[in-house]
């Protein structure tokens, strides 16, 4: 059956529009390679919000199916949508749940949209279905899938069995398959790939002992063209002295969660990497060991995967705080002069402005309001790990819970304002000891938690010269919603974790405007098409387009 085309559907982008700011379209995870989640789109602003209305909301129905029809208003215009089937899993693994937890693209007319094993081509103007590709899975974790990425008219994905697959955006038939990672050692794929210049840069993830590491594929023929481990993996290697032992290190997690930013002058990729492992327990790390380089913000060449400069968010963590939020790229002043900056509110509740172009430590500050699972900083700025606050068998009481002050949403920055804006969830949990044989400690096992209480979820704009909150604004329901919009409109999108898509004042956090649509499951986006700006979200397998009529 042949697709359904659009005029100019499937044109794709090529790699120096991934350069530009943000505007009309949504070319990449986080929209430009800043990871400031900025549109300069204002047609939507802070005096026509209030009008913004639905235009329309898409179904997506995971799974292998026989085409349906689809159309807008309930299949009016009744086209079948072409389904192209691919992977190399026996067909008899269909997990039909899942959310739409990543970024959608939204290029030349058209909204590319990925949940796990699933992909779909919609038009943007109604929200039809184009093609849905389903791949068949071998397994691995499906908890997320967090979007794609893009080169010239070809799309890449990542599966939960650890492929790394390419499209054609017109048909949505595949190009090529490329196995990146080992699910049989526990990973499981779920970042989008961000595409610079001729590399396709690829996470992964692990919830038990394996390694770290990140890779770059040639986006023409799949091949690998470099991959970095983000522990050591050989004697000698930088960071070893950190561990008890290589063989910990080499077992030592670090994994490569969400995608990160890019600053084309060093040409430095900026990431952050996942927790140490074992999680829980330390003797096989070493008790007073920082376990590098996780829990980190790392910068490497995009051309040789070779590791400029590193920061650590959480030395030794003992939490599960992972240092895996979008970093966030800003040229500006701090104290007088003007420095290119990385900023990032990490899952341990503590905010941190670096110099990009060294990692030089420039602010920490506190900026979840009941974190004190630290017991101060270090010189460089890095919170100091107190073992009074590690699991025991008894149990110890810390904040934030293992979910962190944020998670894997991503922030928004606005150079308006000058405020980065974070989801933030101020929690307590009791950590026990359950198991305190080590070797019953893989990954995060031989640990309970019991989360006791929240103190408050909130939508936070943090000024990166001094660390300090800007403004707060509470939300009542205890979510963090999916990740945060900045429109050069002076709003901010996000969701307030309880059913609604809310938008804020940039300067204040005033609510301007809401609609209810559910939990609100990504960031929201927003793009221009027919003289329409639109804003878009997901809510589960659900996705909703507003604009002004």
């Amino acid at each position: 059956m042949s697709p359904v085309l659009l005029m100019g559907q499937g044109t794709g982008v090529a790699p120096d529009e991934l350069l530009k700011p943000l505007k009309d379209s949504w070319p990449t995870y986080n929209g430009d390679y800043t990871g400031q989640r900025y549109s300069a789109l204002a047609q939507v602003d802070k005096t026509t919000v209030k009008h913004l209305t639905l235009g329309w909301m898409s179904q997506m129905t995971p799974g292998e199916d026989k085409p349906t029809p689809s159309g807008p208003g309930g299949g009016r215009r009744a086209n079948m949508v072409p389904q192209i089937v691919g992977g190399e899993g026996p067909g008899d693994i269909v997990i039909r749940g899942g959310s739409m937890k990543g970024s959608i693209l939204a290029i030349d007319g058209t909204l590319y949209v990925t949940m796990p094993d699933n992909a779909w081509a919609l038009d943007a103007r109604d929200g039809h279905q184009l093609w849905h590709y389903f791949w068949k899975t071998k397994g691995g974790t499906h908890i997320g899938n967090r979007g794609f990425g893009m080169w010239n008219g070809y799309l890449f994905m990542e599966t939960p069995d650890d492929y790394l697959v390419s499209l054609e955006a017109k048909t949505g038939k595949e190009r090529w398959h490329k196995k990146i990672a080992d699910v049989d050692l526990g990973y499981f794929s779920t970042p989008a790939p961000i595409v610079i210049g001729n590399h396709v840069l690829v996470g992964v993830g692990n919830d038990i002992d394996s390694p770290g590491f990140l890779q770059s594929y040639d986006p023409e023929t799949g091949e690998l063209q470099w991959k970095h481990y983000t522990v050591p993996m050989q004697k000698g290697d930088p960071g070893e002295s950190s561990w008890a032992s290589l063989d910990a290190a080499r077992h030592g997690g670090a994994q490569t969660w969400i995608t990160g930013a890019y600053d084309p002058e060093t040409k430095l990729y900026i990431f952050g990497t996942g927790n140490p492992t074992p999680a829980y327990t330390n003797a096989p790390r070493g008790a007073d060991k920082d376990n590098l380089f996780t829990c980190s913000l790392v910068a490497v060449n995009v051309d040789t995967g070779k590791m400029a400069w590193y920061y650590q968010t959480s030395p030794h963590d003992m939490h599960d705080y992972d240092s895996a939020q979008t970093p966030v790229l800003v040229d500006g002043t701090f104290n007088g002069k003007m420095r290119k900056m990385v900023l990032t509110a990490a899952r341990n509740g503590y905010f941190f402005t670096l110099d990009r172009v060294t990692g030089e430590h420039l602010v920490t500050s506190k900026y979840g309001k009941t974190t004190d699972w630290a017991k101060g900083l270090t010189k460089n700025g890095n919170p100091e790990h107190d073992p009074e606050k590690d699991a025991t068998v008894s149990g110890s009481l810390a904040s934030p819970n293992s979910s962190g002050t944020v998670n894997w949403q991503p922030p928004a920055f606005s150079p308006q304002t000058g405020l980065l804006y974070t989801p933030e969830v101020d929690s307590f949990s009791v950590f026990y000891l359950t198991d305190t044989d080590p070797r019953g400690s893989m990954g995060l096992g031989g640990h309970e938690e019991t989360q006791i209480g929240s103190a408050g979820s909130y939508l936070t704009a943090i000024d990166y010269k001094t660390g300090k909150a800007a403004w707060r604004h509470r939300y009542y329901g205890g979510g963090m919603g999916g990740g945060v919009l900045a429109t050069a409109g002076g709003l901010v999108f996000n969701g307030d974790g309880s059913g609604s898509l809310v938008a804020h004042d940039a300067a204040s956090g005033e609510p301007l405007w809401h609609t209810r649509i559910g939990d609100v499951s990504n960031a929201p986006q927003t793009f221009m098409l027919d003289g329409h700006q639109y804003v878009i979200a997901a809510t589960g397998q659900a996705l909703w387009a507003f604009l002004l009529y």
